[in-house]
């Protein structure tokens, strides 16, 4: 019922908070009551890149380490491999900037009014000569072939200047 959304969110907080004996206490709580530990794997991989993120990218591949030792062993024997993930996750420093600016691009493309914005041209494939001859791909600058940063536009030009890692208005 109810109580498997609130002792995950309890976890989810603990972790959050860097408490990380709440972590263990709610982790243990939800498995000793048999919740699926692939649920619980479940929900740290989404942990890992919403609350972790770039503070410490290895996060993510804990937690995918993690689900798979879970369904590759199963309970009880899994429950270790949780409960390492799930103080890894409490002692971790925390970023949401990447989950964040993921939020204002979903922002910017539901407030946007009319059409989307065509990919500028210099950034489609061309695959076919007729695409050739329209302009596709005409002017892009493959980065690897330069020595120094390239100077080239990646968005359309109605978002030029634009930072989604900024905070915007609500």
């Amino acid at each position: 019922g109810e109580e498997h959304y609130n002792c995950i969110s309890a976890l989810h907080k603990s972790m959050r908070g860097s408490d990380e004996n709440a972590s263990l206490y709610w982790l243990a709580r939800m498995l000793e009551g048999g919740e699926d530990p692939l649920y619980v794997a479940r929900r740290l991989v989404r942990f890992a890149s919403e609350d972790i993120g770039l503070a410490d990218p290895l996060a993510l591949t804990q937690a995918v380490a993690a689900y798979q030792g879970c369904h590759f062993i199963g309970m009880p024997e899994c429950e270790v491999v949780l409960a390492q993930c799930v103080v890894y996750f409490a002692r971790a420093p925390k970023s949401i900037e990447v989950y964040r600016a993921y939020g204002n691009v979903k922002e910017c493309l539901r407030m946007h009014k009319g059409p989307l914005p065509p990919v500028p041209l210099h950034l489609r494939n061309a695959p076919t000569r007729l695409m050739k001859n329209l302009g596709y791909g005409r002017g892009y600058k493959y980065n690897p072939m330069y020595k120094e940063p390239v100077e080239q536009d990646y968005l359309p030009e109605e978002l030029k200047g634009i930072d989604f890692f900024k905070e915007r208005g609500t």
